[in-house]
């Protein structure tokens, strides 16, 4: 991206430009989550993989959205995104 830029080409008195425009390459998963099956009580740890290492990750329930709490640890490590779901219950599914 830092490539996007104006570019010349000289020869004597004439000169072409071209804009040159480097698109973002989309973040897209590298490995998804997988249904996953554990016993009540039990802590699960739910994790995929994404194309780019900085690219912001959301965890979600039902449509609501997740936050670090006793009940789930979320964390992002390099290319991993990962939720601990601590002492599973059956309203977890």
């Amino acid at each position: 991206k830092s490539d996007s830029d104006t570019y010349t080409c000289d020869i004597g008195d004439a000169q072409s430009r071209a804009k040159l425009v480097v698109q973002e390459k989309p973040c897209i998963f590298t490995k998804e989550l997988v249904d996953t099956e554990v016993t009540e009580g039990e802590d699960v740890v739910l994790h995929c993989e994404t194309s780019k290492s900085d690219s912001p990750v959301k965890w979600c329930k039902d449509g609501k959205i997740l936050r670090n709490s006793s009940k789930y640890n979320i964390s992002r490590s390099g290319f991993e995104a990962k939720l601990v779901i601590h002492r599973a219950e059956e309203r977890d599914s």
